[in-house]
């Protein structure tokens, strides 16, 4: 079959049934069809050397793409006898290959292992970067613009953010979504082995960068130099728009629409709002993000014939992403009224899926900068209640709501 249906086939094969069982069913096939090929005629014998490069394709296939299902002994020593047979099929041709397959899927373990530890080591609470505080730091405290004050090169750093966190994405993450939630198969699902946890820490580095906008613009003590901070933010937003940064974009117009933020009528009043009122038509939600998704498409038809990484680079809005998955597997049942898979259904998960695993291959063009990175990864960010106080500070409340609310904050 065609690489693209192996692929879905491997991808949603595990919401039924787990790798290394799936993995034993092709030993199995591998014993019954080398006896009774052995057996046959000259012809038979020849189509048994085609069969074994056939099933060496399909192995290396499912290493390179999944190598994580091969983590357990199991998997490991079922793949290894599997390899070994077909090595007596056609020795010539498919020792080697084999011999390279092994020692490519060990590399990627290895790696992938050393990623778990040094995550687990570091694993810290929920807000995942910066601290949170409760009440206003010293107004001495340096601010973003002190660290970087190029939009395009904030954009760029934030860039480089975006694709090491989803570098650690794998495809079996992604099906988690539909694995968890399933009833008739969950027993069998993969849930309590690849835990969720790289999908929530990319969710979290979202609603940090949101709360980081929030908090720069709020705790800024005079309205000219506010000013300049939420212009400021609107043009990184515009940068990683041109770069196809489309979740650093979302997150930053979020941290903008915060009430906190979004109060400061005196502030937004001096502000130059044209370039900001083409940002939220691009992210408006209506008829299910229709311009963000013809934004995605151009980026991504874009991506697709480009000669540099600098105009491959498309990262979609995260929750978005994560969001149409489920909905595909919410409408549409995993088994047809005959109880056959409903493999369209499957189809079309792993195409959204494998879209995304060609953005994430993506190498990022632009150099780290640690002084930026360390910034946005380590400034301390308000809690929500510190960053009304912030706000109320620099505007006073306008109405008994609002009056209210600063009483009970104080």
């Amino acid at each position: 079959p065609q690489r693209t249906y192996i692929f879905t086939f491997l991808l949603s094969s595990r919401v039924f049934i787990h790798p290394h069982e799936l993995l034993a069913k092709v030993g199995q096939i591998c014993i019954k069809q080398k006896q009774q090929l052995e057996t046959g005629t000259e012809a038979e014998k020849a189509k048994l050397k085609s069969f074994a490069a056939k099933i060496i394709q399909l192995l290396k296939e499912w290493t390179e793409t999944f190598p994580y299902d091969f983590q357990d002994e199991k998997s490991m020593k079922e793949l290894k006898e599997i390899a070994h047979r077909i090595t007596q099929c056609d020795e010539v041709r498919v020792r080697g290959v084999g011999g390279q397959m092994t020692q490519n899927l060990l590399m990627a373990l290895s790696a992938r292992s050393q990623y778990q530890e040094i995550r687990e080591k570091f694993r810290q609470p929920v807000t995942d970067k910066g601290t949170i505080l409760k009440t206003k730091p010293q107004s001495t405290q340096k601010d973003i613009l002190s660290v970087c004050c190029d939009p395009l090169i904030l954009a760029q750093q934030l860039t480089y953010i975006e694709l090491e966190r989803v570098s650690n994405i794998y495809p079996e993450d992604l099906m988690q979504i539909v694995s968890h939630m399933d009833s008739l198969d969950n027993h069998k699902c993969r849930g309590d082995v690849t835990k969720t946890y790289n999908l929530e820490a990319y969710d979290n580095w979202f609603n940090c960068l949101s709360m980081l906008v929030a908090t720069e613009i709020c705790r800024v003590v005079k309205k000219k130099q506010r000013t300049r901070m939420v212009e400021f933010f609107i043009d990184v937003a515009r940068e990683c728009f041109n770069i196809g940064n489309f979740n650093s974009m979302m997150a930053i117009i979020s941290g903008m629409n915060l009430s906190p933020v979004a109060r400061l009528k005196k502030t937004w009043s001096k502000v130059k709002t044209a370039k900001f009122d083409v940002l939220e038509h691009h992210m408006d939600p209506s008829s299910n993000f229709c311009n963000y998704r013809t934004a995605l498409q151009g980026a991504a038809q874009r991506s697709q014939t480009a000669n540099s990484n600098r105009e491959k680079i498309v990262i979609p809005v995260f929750n978005l992403f994560i969001k149409d998955i489920y909905f595909l597997h919410k409408i549409h049942t995993n088994r047809l009224p005959n109880g056959q898979i409903n493999f369209k259904k499957f189809w079309e998960i792993s195409r959204q899926i494998h879209d995304f695993l060609t953005w994430k291959q993506v190498e990022c063009p632009f150099e780290k900068d640690k002084k930026i990175q360390s910034y946005l990864l380590t400034a301390p960010i308000y809690s929500e209640e510190a960053l009304f106080i912030a706000s109320f500070e620099s505007e006073g409340p306008e109405n008994h709501m609002e009056k209210d609310s600063w009483k009970t904050l104080r």
